[in-house]
């Protein structure tokens, strides 16, 4: 997962919009207060400043005038405060402007960093298994000292003094202009994103709490299989297995395949699915294992008896409203995008909705899917079940049982400890260098997690990363252990995007599909990194596969979750149970169109049991976008050397998307390369 991290003054760039605000006349109003900067007030502070420091200085003139005039409140001070700050303030020469820059950089990173410091310790409780929740823990996890942060920089004209020098580009502009920027130029951009609307601090501490309460709410969301039962009471699964939803159970789905009762057990989880979707699951099994439950028939146990229960009252999409109610209360202070869906995709993602819903509407509709479904049933040897949108049979690790796979990972990783002393070795199997490896894995921590685990990137260089997946008390098993290697992926991407990118307000990347994208390669290498090599002469085809079908998985998903938001805007007042009801009319609507053709099955829900959809806002689309660019990226690395091109290309940082993309492998993001390896690897293959 990307980093967890709300810090307000990034978030300035999330919610922001991507067109240079024009400021209202004087008499409308805002959620805020008046604007008092008139557009006569504004020309006039412009021709000031154009007198000052000439025509070669118009374009940033103008842009800074009147993106403080757009941000300015009658509180901050009257028009001739405003126009004498513009005068005072505005650098109209390189030199100083590198100074600005350089300090604005210095204070960021301080201000960011410790604040994440904050909120990653305020978070342990929540996020790390040590011990039983209390309303406390709850109660610090769900405040954000961050809050007005934003507001305070406003309030001291520290975002004022970054709005006026350092003009705000919109994603067109960027994308068009930035094939010629220079390093200092992207800098100077992102610097200029980070001011660009201005949201109540109240407003930003409700998003963070309802972020932090479904997050609460899924990572304590187990099962116990071993209370699962079908009708004749048998039970399919080892007593003390505990399984989060929805990762555990699809993990655990997964692994049955070609497993004695594998299909058995793979219904039963299904069913488990199911009842969570539609929320006529018993609350009294929800991380409880007291009582025993029949998933088909919907009956609780005790003791072979049954016994009366209560079905979890939608509190699943209860949590998801929480999320859309706390962002869609900033819409009002965002003038040019006052609606989530946008400012998500325009400004998180910076790829457009249209243009991802096309990208993944064309992919999931090819015919090369559906030929990748006709291998999938022909490998199965059986009609395909809706579980099978996770099948795993392209990978090489489904020869090698999970039994035999956990042993070896036990042996190599009984502690948190153990895990983390190794990571250099880790790195090195890759391809770094042994310094390069210890300096990375030197910024690194790993944590054993309360749910099924995450990366927690830092925000200053003197902090460390944090690498959290579960590690029980017999230390680490096969499913953790893959998990660890995707989350270690995120890792090193975070600390070489933060410790080595050029410029400190250029650390990251472009979005969550590019971080994903590599802990999809390090996850993809974790049979190689425990020293099991594959010598299949049909790796390179299993893998196009394997992408292809992941993509195909992870797409329906996605449009799920990016259709049920534009739901929540047209209904906003709709309950927790007329959202149930839509997710799940999504969910079948979706299937019926791109996957029963596959599957030969209609009106499935599936799609609709991922928990990011609960705690996450729109996270989903980054998976898939993910995938693509990890093929691209895999195509790319064949012949070079793994460890020196994540190198180079981690430290693009935060540029647009598709230039990232193209600097990186040459091509933009696209599908195509992964349908053609995987139409090639069905000839092949037949």
């Amino acid at each position: 997962m990307k980093k967890i991290l709300v810090i307000l003054v990034l978030m300035a760039l999330s919610f922001g919009f991507m067109t240079c605000q024009q400021p209202e006349r004087p008499g409308q109003t805002t959620p805020a207060a008046v604007w008092s900067i008139s557009q006569d007030i504004q020309k006039s502070a412009i021709d000031t400043l154009v007198g000052l420091y000439g025509e070669q200085n118009r374009f940033r003139i103008e842009r800074g005038v009147r993106q403080v005039a757009s941000l300015w409140r009658a509180s901050d001070g009257s028009t001739a405060d405003f126009q004498a700050f513009c005068k005072q303030q505005f650098i109209g020469n390189e030199v100083d402007l590198d100074v600005l820059f350089t300090k604005l950089s210095q204070y960021l990173e301080v201000v960011n960093g410790n604040f994440g410091k904050m909120i990653l310790q305020l978070n342990e409780p929540l996020d790390l298994d040590v011990g039983e929740l209390t309303a406390i823990d709850e109660m610090f996890g769900a405040y954000n000292p961050a809050s007005h942060m934003t507001e305070d920089f406003y309030n001291t004209k520290i975002a004022f003094i970054v709005s006026l020098n350092f003009p705000f580009y919109s994603l067109k502009e960027k994308t068009e202009l930035g094939r010629e920027w220079t390093r200092k130029q992207w800098a100077h951009a992102r610097m200029g994103d980070l001011f660009t609307s201005r949201v109540p601090p109240e407003l930003y501490q409700a998003v963070y709490k309802a972020g932090t309460e479904a997050n609460t709410y899924i990572q304590s969301y187990n099962i116990y299989m071993g209370k699962l039962v079908d009708s004749s009471m048998n039970s399919w699964f080892p007593e003390d297995l505990r399984l989060i939803t929805h990762w555990g159970l699809r993990d655990e789905l997964k692994s049955h395949y070609n497993q004695e009762n594998g299909l058995a057990k793979q219904k039963m989880i299904y069913q488990v699915m199911q009842r969570i979707i539609d929320q006529s699951i018993p609350v009294e099994v929800i991380d409880k294992n007291d009582l025993q439950w029949d998933p088909y028939l919907n009956k609780v146990y005790r003791d072979g008896q049954p016994v009366e229960f209560t079905r979890e009252p939608d509190r699943r999409y209860e949590y998801w409203l929480n999320n859309f109610k706390a962002v869609k209360a900033i819409d009002p202070y965002q003038p040019n995008y006052p609606n989530y869906v946008d400012r998500n995709f325009e400004t998180e993602m910076e790829i457009p909705y249209a243009d991802v819903e096309k990208m993944f509407v064309d992919f999931i509709s090819s015919p090369v899917i559906r030929d990748v479904g006709k291998l999938v049933t022909e490998r199965l040897g059986r009609d395909l079940q809706p579980f099978d949108i996770w099948y795993n049979g392209f990978k090489s690790r489904s020869t090698i049982s999970e039994e035999e796979l956990t042993k070896i990972v036990n042996a190599n990783y009984p502690s948190r400890e153990a895990f983390e002393k190794d990571l250099p070795n880790i790195l090195m199997k890759v391809g770094f260098t042994p310094a390069k490896a210890t300096e990375i894995a030197s910024k690194i921590q790993v944590d054993a997690s309360r749910g099924i685990g995450h990366a927690a990137g830092a925000e200053m260089r003197s902090e460390k990363a944090h690498l959290r997946t579960r590690i029980g008390p017999e230390g680490m098993n096969y499913k953790g252990y893959n998990i660890a290697t995707h989350e270690f992926g995120h890792n090193v991407e975070q600390t070489i995007s933060l410790q080595d990118v050029d410029y400190y307000i250029l650390n990251g990347v472009p979005n969550t599909a590019f971080t994903e994208a590599l802990a999809f390669m390090f996850q993809k290498r974790d049979l190689e990194l425990l020293g099991i090599r594959s010598d299949d002469p049909d790796k390179e085809k299993m893998l196009a596969l394997d992408n292809s079908w992941a993509a195909y998985e992870i797409m329906g998903v996605s449009l799920v979750d990016m259709y049920a938001w534009r739901w929540m805007y047209a209904h906003p007042d709709a309950t927790p149970a007329q959202l149930k009801e839509a997710v799940i009319a999504i969910a079948k609507d979706i299937w019926n169109k791109y996957y029963s053709d596959v599957f030969g099955t209609r009106d499935e829900p599936i799609l609709a049991i991922y928990s990011h959809m609960i705690y996450r806002t729109i996270y989903l689309p980054a998976y898939p976008v993910g995938h693509l660019i990890d093929f691209q990226l895999e195509q790319h690395m064949q012949g070079r050397n793994f460890a020196d091109e994540v190198q180079r290309i981690y430290t693009q940082g935060t540029i647009v998307p598709q230039e990232w993309m193209r600097q990186a492998v040459g091509s933009e993001i696209s599908g195509m390369a992964t349908l053609e390896a995987a139409a090639k690897a069905i000839v092949n293959t037949n």
